[in-house]
């Protein structure tokens, strides 16, 4: 066997895969904040925390999002494995949660069982601002209930986590698209005007009225735009119980004081989707100035994704996805800070090496304590420290010197009114809890 010749040249640096990023240090912690927030008002609604496989088997999402949609025909990333499964990187967390629901027997629990959940995302989709194959969702899902009030928590919610996000501007778009009663006339209609506009719409579509019928008005080609403003209505075709289910719906909407418009090209065009379902757009704005809606979050109602995927009954459901990387992009964005980060009340200063071999038992202390902390532990100079804290705005510093680590002792400094404590450093941290 011959050797393999060696390539001339520079051998080229390692990237990221496309579509993907690293999120490093304050990068983190919007993400990390958003999602605490998020989930501190779930946890008082209520809701607990699930976490799905990043894997999961590919038959899961070809029959519960549907074989005919983008997502599954174009965008999920899959592998084979070495036994022959067939797995994908999981590209949204509906799916998942009800498999998790069937196989970990939540049926038996009371009902409804209330799920959130965060976390990375997959779809080979084209990378633009805001949309990456690798993205986080926060989700939210209500099993084992079709009452209306659970249509209308899921939305409350949605709204309330994008109002303390500092968006109190959303638009708030909802429709019905029915049950499997009523829908059954709605795709006819939908399918033959369709079929008298096919010369004024994209081969997407085309092929669409044949596949996915619902999926034509979620279309964003601009030549579709025009044919779908006099498509018919889903709401038209809606059967009795339908329509009551919605108008309660909005009633709840209605009291909680939450604004919405009623858009009949609004229906969520995974095949798992039953009446209500929503979507939610946020301003957008350019480095020209323009302002666009941007869609932020969307979900709605799923009561029969459980039936498509092997289990014997149906299992009535709401949830939603919210967007995060769209979300903590915007410049409206209101970072919240992730409870791991804190302002820190002190910096702590060591000089000298004696002072090094002593840092870890005064930090050890101080963290022990839950006294918010900061350091740059590598420097030895005190101006170079003090600078830091300077900058940093720290009320206190903690300075550590080679005399102190001898006598065990630290001098703390009021940055403010430049007075000096001499602490021994068994006490530090008392001394530190009782002063502002």
């Amino acid at each position: 066997m011959k050797a393999a010749k060696k390539t001339k040249g520079k051998v080229s640096a390692l990237q990221s895969v496309k579509g993907m990023r690293d999120l490093i240090g304050d990068q983190v912690f919007v993400f990390q904040g958003f999602c605490e927030k998020a989930a501190e008002i779930a946890l008082y609604y209520g809701f607990k925390p699930i976490e799905t496989p990043i894997l999961e088997k590919e038959d899961l999402f070809a029959r519960g999002v549907g074989q005919d949609t983008d997502i599954v025909s174009k965008e999920m990333f899959t592998l084979k494995t070495k036994g022959g499964d067939r797995l994908v990187m999981r590209p949204e967390g509906t799916a998942s949660v009800m498999r998790a629901y069937a196989e970990n027997g939540m049926h038996s629990w009371p009902q409804p069982v209330m799920f959130y959940y965060s976390g990375p995302f997959f779809r080979h989709e084209n990378p633009q601002r805001g949309r990456y194959r690798q993205f986080y969702q926060f989700g939210l899902e209500i099993l084992g209930s079709p009452k209306s009030i659970l249509d209308a928590t899921i939305i409350k919610l949605t709204t309330t986590i994008l109002e303390e996000s500092g968006f109190n501007n959303y638009t708030l778009k909802i429709n019905s698209i029915g049950d499997a009663e009523c829908r059954g006339a709605y795709r006819r209609d939908l399918v033959n005007y369709y079929k008298k506009n096919l010369k004024g719409v994209c081969a997407d579509c085309r092929e669409r009225i044949k596949t996915n019928p619902l999926r034509l008005l979620d279309c964003k080609n601009p030549m579709c735009q025009e044919i779908k403003k006099d498509a018919p209505e889903s709401i038209a075709s809606l059967c009795g119980p339908c329509k009551a289910h919605f108008k309660e719906v909005l009633e709840y909407l209605d009291a909680m004081n939450i604004p919405y418009e009623i858009d009949s090209t609004v229906v969520r065009g995974l095949d798992y989707y039953s009446r209500t379902v929503f979507e939610v757009f946020v301003i957008d704005q350019n480095e020209d100035g323009e302002q666009t809606p941007l869609a932020i979050g969307g979900g709605g109602r799923y009561d029969y994704l459980a039936k498509s995927l092997g289990l014997k009954k149906e299992i009535p459901a709401v949830g939603v996805s919210i967007g995060v990387d769209r979300l903590v992009e915007l410049p409206s964005y209101v970072k919240h800070a992730p409870r791991v980060v804190k302002k820190p009340k002190v910096f702590f200063i060591q000089l000298s090496f004696d002072a090094k071999l002593r840092s870890f038992e005064v930090i050890e202390a101080l963290r022990k304590a839950h006294i918010p902390l900061t350091h740059s532990i590598s420097k030895d100079s005190l101006s170079a420290q003090l600078a830091i804290a300077e900058k940093m705005n720290v009320p206190y510093t903690v300075i550590l010197g080679q005399k102190e680590a001898l006598e065990g002792s630290v001098i703390v400094r009021n940055m403010d009114t430049r007075s000096q404590d001499t602490i021994k450093i068994n006490k530090l941290a008392d001394f530190l809890k009782k002063i502002k």
